[in-house]
């Protein structure tokens, strides 16, 4: 699978996040934070525009610790 990236809405986003075994945990302000059962915290901006690729690069990788490739099979 291609580990190519293309920036979606905080709702698409937050649709593979859930997949990926995360729950609407709290939010604060325009900011959702979902949580996994491991503890994990991911903040999620949730604006009208699409969530910029470095941006949601940072989320998957860092944050969810997810690959490219995991976050593309969700």
């Amino acid at each position: 699978m291609s580990d190519h990236l293309s920036s979606i809405t905080a709702k698409k986003a937050l649709k593979k996040l859930k997949k990926a075994g995360f729950i609407e945990h709290h939010q604060k302000g325009s900011h959702l934070i979902p949580k996994h059962a491991d503890g994990k915290l991911v903040v999620l901006p949730i604006h009208s525009k699409d969530i910029p690729k470095g941006t949601l690069y940072n989320i998957i990788v860092n944050q969810a610790k997810l690959t490219i490739e995991e976050w593309n099979r969700l």
